[in-house]
């Protein structure tokens, strides 16, 4: 058994340290030394060379944000087989059946998004 003791910890927490010094360093020293005029032009949203024009606060489709979530939540489920597929030797029967289920209960719920209707952008 390898017994650690709170000395071998010291090079990470010196790194982190340094780390935090650099960072909170860096902020002061632009804030400090930077420019401070503040111009109609400068405090102005800059958009692609464009000047901005009307609200920015437009509605969008929840449609948008529906796609977006759904993407992620699918993206995060793939993610979960990968430890199954390096490991699905050693998991056996037991590991095949617990993927399968996983997967069916995605099917589930992409069938229920699909019913709803919730990936149609015509509606």
């Amino acid at each position: 058994m390898n017994n650690s003791s709170p000395l071998d910890f010291l090079p990470i927490v010196l790194m982190l340290l340094v780390a935090l010094g650099f960072v909170v360093g860096t902020m002061f020293l632009t804030h400090a030394l930077g420019p401070k005029r503040k111009t109609k032009i400068k405090l102005d949203s800059f958009e692609c060379g464009i000047e901005a024009q009307g609200n920015a606060r437009l509605p969008f489709s929840i449609k948008y944000f529906l796609v977006a979530i759904l993407f992620v939540l699918f993206d995060v489920e793939v993610i979960f087989m990968y430890p199954w597929a390096v490991n699905y030797r050693e998991l056996g029967m037991k590991g095949v059946i617990e993927v399968f289920s996983f997967i069916v209960l995605l099917l589930v719920g992409f069938y229920y998004m699909m019913s709803k209707k919730a990936l149609r952008w015509e509606e």
